[in-house]
């Protein structure tokens, strides 16, 4: 029966006109269900193609389920996290919705600071870069050093919003620890620098092989200008997208069991 089972997660992504960013979405929603047996996962979409929250969470409470979770895959607590979700939510009230609704923190740092799966996932597309043969499953900051690697750049969307830049700003101060390597954060759109400056400034301060660790969650339009303005600066390792990266499963997995626990009702 639907309403003895675990509460069911929704997965709530922005959406991309870029087909490969569903993909991306879809591949880290069955990876998710894949880790947890018996958890029912489904993905939704903020803009630019359906489903949307709202329609998924009416679906979940019409096959009987009494309470549903929403986990945020954004990196940053900007408006999409602050206005858009909860808006969701608060439409599909508006529409009928009866059954309460929990929402997860955001993937990226929290009042708690940056979670160390974030910068796991992030780690493991730096490795990849640097080697695609590095045994599976190893994610090890040597390898980069290995590599020539001497500096990094932590390539996000950019936003207007001074707090959220400011948490992109702590992953890569917490990168940088990891790494041990210098780090700098450049982005896409909507504040400076860019990806390709931030590239610059390593270099100039010395460093000759900058890798780019994607601060993205798939492909699409602004990953790929934040990648090209840096390739086009000179970076020589491009990371993939955090994708279905087996850190990034197990940070949903945790967000959901936080806003569980904070609500066990």
């Amino acid at each position: 029966m639907a309403g003895s089972a675990p509460a069911p997660v929704v997965l709530v992504a922005h959406g991309s006109g870029d087909p490969r960013a569903a993909r991306a979405t879809e591949a880290l929603t069955r990876a998710v269900a894949a880790a947890r047996p018996g958890l029912l996962v489904r993905a939704s979409y903020l803009d630019h193609g359906p489903p949307r929250p709202g329609a998924v969470l009416a679906e979940l409470e019409a096959a009987g389920h009494r309470r549903a979770v929403l986990v945020p895959l954004l990196l940053t607590a900007a408006y999409h996290g602050r206005v858009d979700i909860p808006g969701a939510v608060e439409a599909a009230r508006e529409a009928g919705l009866r059954m309460p609704v929990r929402t997860a923190e955001v993937l990226g740092p929290t009042a708690r600071g940056v979670d160390p799966r974030l910068l796991a996932g992030l780690l493991r597309r730096l490795t990849e870069a640097v080697d695609p043969g590095y045994p599976d499953g190893v994610v090890d900051a040597s390898a980069l050093r290995e590599g020539g690697v001497d500096g990094v750049v932590l390539a996000a969307a950019g936003t207007r919003d001074a707090a959220a830049r400011d948490t992109v700003g702590e992953v890569a101060e917490a990168l940088g620890r990891v790494t041990g390597l210098p780090t700098r954060v450049g982005y896409a759109s909507a504040a400076p620098p860019t990806a390709g400056t931030a590239v610059c400034a390593l270099r100039e301060a010395g460093a000759r092989r900058v890798a780019v660790a994607t601060y993205f969650l798939a492909p699409g339009r602004l990953c790929e200008t934040a990648l090209a303005s840096a390739r086009e600066a000179g970076a020589v390792l491009l990371a993939a997208p955090l994708g279905d990266a087996p850190e990034l499963v197990q940070l949903v997995l945790g967000r959901l069991d936080a806003a569980l626990a904070a609500d066990p009702r």
